[in-house]
């Protein structure tokens, strides 16, 4: 009650403008708090969701440290303390979201759960041995080091695990799916409120330390924008792919990603891609696996490996009959083939012949309908 009472005095000083701000950044603080319990408890049974509930929350506690420090100085140490130990949980859980998101898991590796408890067991420890109440200088010179640099390096490290992600859109130019537009919103989101603390560390700029739970509370209300304002057709969680896996596409629906699929291989040329794969494609088309897997199989009658094979050998032909003389193993490599007997023996199987053979007797061809015309 005591504590209710300093708190509504210590309010009364403020300007109206301190008071919108500090109403603004408390609302997204409360709001990230019930966001990240709806996750935990109500939340789609995936490993990604739960770890999504886990950065929030740790965020949310990080985030209101710092309002309740800014508006109110007189703060109890204590929540201090626990604000700076929520950031030693901030790194691995976007690093983990990440990796569920990515690898799918269908529950939490062990090894992931011994990382979380310890740094868990690690910063509680520090904390009961040297509390921020009695040894407060070690918590500001080397305790907030050592956590900002975890944070720092776990946003590094989930950076490399979005390499694939990051050159699509960089250097392919090439627009990212919902989901990968997902991953992207909640990395930049995290390292924008590190680079905005990491600053106020080195600046000690009152202005910056606020203005990283100001853009906590904007990216939690874009976050939110994003999930409801999508696309209702396109998959966001990696469980969404699980969840309509029983859906059995309409011919329209069929037709249209069909058109869409033809369309992408032309235009993008993706079947050059050796490393291309069902999940791949899907992605590009921004429809599940299960979905195309279906299309090619009731629409073209055959697996994944076979149409892109066609795709390949189509433009192969296309190149062997070219005036610049090319190698013939060269052009395996160059539309996709990752081996040399690959490509000579899908050649045959969808040509019945070699490709020597087939640029001899087309070349052939070519040479008598000049003559006689």
């Amino acid at each position: 009650m005591s504590y209710a009472v300093n708190l509504f005095f210590a309010l009364q000083p403020m300007s109206l403008q301190k008071e919108i701000f500090f109403f603004f950044c408390a609302l997204g603080v409360f709001n990230g708090l019930l966001l990240s319990l709806y996750l935990f408890i109500n939340g789609k049974k995936s490993v990604s969701v739960y770890f999504l509930g886990l950065l929030l929350l740790t965020l949310s506690l990080r985030i209101g440290k710092s309002v309740w420090l800014y508006f109110i100085p007189t703060l109890p140490k204590l929540y201090l303390q626990i604000g700076l130990s929520a950031c030693f949980l901030i790194g691995p859980s976007l690093v983990y979201f990440i990796k569920a998101e990515l690898e799918t898991p269908k529950k939490v590796p062990k090894n992931w759960w011994w990382v979380l408890i310890s740094c868990a067991f690690a910063i509680a420890v520090a904390g009961l041995v040297y509390p921020y109440t009695r040894y407060a200088k070690i918590w500001n010179v080397y305790y907030f080091k050592i956590i900002y640099a975890q944070w720092g390096a776990c946003i590094l490290f989930s950076g490399v695990l979005l390499k694939e992600v990051f050159r699509k859109t960089r250097v392919k130019k090439e627009k990212p799916t919902a989901k990968e537009t997902w991953l992207l919103i909640i990395w930049g989101a995290v390292t924008i409120i590190f680079a905005l603390y990491l600053t106020t560390m080195l600046t000690g700029s009152p202005a910056v330390y606020i203005t990283g739970s100001i853009a906590f509370s904007f990216m939690l209300y874009f976050i939110v924008v994003f999930i409801l304002y999508r696309k209702k057709n396109l998959p966001l969680w990696s469980s969404d792919i699980a969840k309509y896996g029983s859906k059995k596409l309409s011919e329209g629906e069929a037709s249209v990603i069909q058109s869409r699929l033809e369309k992408v291989m032309l235009e993008k040329g993706l079947f050059k891609n050796p490393d291309l794969k069902l999940a791949d494609l899907a992605s590009e088309l921004m429809i599940p696996p299960h979905q195309l897997s279906q299309v090619l199989n009731d629409n073209f009658g055959k697996g994944f490996t076979g149409y892109v094979n066609e795709y390949r050998i189509n433009e192969a032909c296309k190149l062997l009959l070219a005036g610049d003389n090319p190698k013939i193993e060269a052009i395996g490599f160059e539309v996709g083939f990752n081996s040399r007997s690959t490509f000579f023996s899908t050649f045959k199987k969808l040509k019945g012949m070699t490709p020597a053979l087939f640029q001899q007797q087309h070349k052939a061809g070519s040479i008598v309908r000049d003559i006689s015309a």
